[in-house]
């Protein structure tokens, strides 16, 4: 029988970005350094193929310093931790490797800046995601008010709306923020915002790659972990922007054959989180069902590198 035709976009940027691949190399590094095994406090980012290879050469993953001995170096995920992890890990001395994305932390100098300065924090966010607990975590309970939706705006209960500033989780929708910030922003003229936007160059990237494919597809399937946020927008953010069908997809073996029966043309990207070798994975399962024609949609172009801390750049 001769396959059916098909054609795969491929969405570019798709995949790790620079936080995540500086992430999973400050693992690596610690395994190089210290030898197994290193401690990791929750997962160092929210893709389980990742995970489970770290998990392989000797990482350790706990959700709790305190299942981490104090005898062993740990390291804190690229979504950040609250302000008290490192506080503990010091009162233990332990030796510790913040891998938080240095964007995140950009988020949580702004907020600590805010505060200095008498004002009162609204976090744009998801609540229970360890990015938007680390970032929360930076100031005293009361200091940081969390919202997640536009409803959430008009139920806020603020001690002072002419002393208030907002900051976002980095890994947001950048449409459903923009109504949010509209929000407060209606509710709170003086609110103070970020002098340069929260969410991540690699999220609105990858959002926007999606955003000039959906309309010219039958189908979109985003590779990427049911706990990433990143990943989870893009699902939305391709329906929303024309795409019939949009599915999350761990791996190749996920995909849903039955819901693309007829379909001739597919988009597929990737969370920030996920490797490349899962996306060829879901490629090559394509091919070997249709006869494919890989077209790639090119919105930017990233070459964005971050250092990793000193110590692992120092001889054990």
């Amino acid at each position: 029988m001769t396959a059916p035709p098909l054609t795969l976009y491929l969405a570019a940027p798709r995949g790790f970005c620079a936080g995540v691949d500086r992430a999973i190399k400050i693992v690596e590094m610690a395994l190089e350094k210290w030898g197994a095994p290193v401690y990791v406090r929750h997962e160092i980012v929210h893709n389980k193929f990742v995970v489970d290879g770290l998990r392989g050469k000797g990482a350790v993953f706990v959700e709790d310093l305190d299942d981490a001995p104090s005898d062993r170096p740990v390291i804190f995920s690229a979504h950040g931790v609250p302000r008290s992890v490192p506080a503990e890990a010091r009162a233990r001395e332990m030796v510790y490797v913040d891998a938080t994305c240095p964007l995140v932390s950009k988020v949580h100098i702004e907020a600590e800046r805010h505060s200095q300065n008498g004002r009162q924090m609204v976090m744009i966010g998801h609540a229970g995601h360890p990015e938007t607990l680390g970032t929360m975590g930076q100031l005293p309970p009361g200091e940081v008010l969390l919202v997640e939706t536009p409803d959430d705006v008009a139920k806020l209960e603020v001690r002072d709306p002419e002393r208030l500033a907002f900051i976002t989780q980095t890994t947001l929708s950048v449409d459903d923020t923009a109504e949010i910030v509209a929000a407060l922003r209606a509710r709170f003229p003086a609110i103070v915002g970020p002098h340069k936007e929260d969410i991540c160059y690699a999220t609105t990237n990858r959002q926007e790659a999606v955003k000039a494919m959906a309309p010219a597809i039958d189908a979109m399937l985003v590779v990427g972990a049911p706990n990433s946020s990143n990943s989870r927008r893009l699902v939305e953010v391709g329906r929303r922007a024309g795409c019939p069908y949009a599915q999350l997809v761990q791996r190749a073996d996920d995909i849903d054959w039955r819901a693309l029966d007829g379909i001739s043309t597919v988009g597929i990207t990737a969370g920030a989180s996920a490797p490349e070798v899962l996306i060829d994975e879901v490629v090559d399962a394509f091919r070997a069902r249709f006869a494919v024609t890989v077209e790639k949609v090119v919105t930017a172009e990233e070459h964005v590198e971050f250092k990793v801390p000193r110590v692992l750049r120092e001889p054990a």
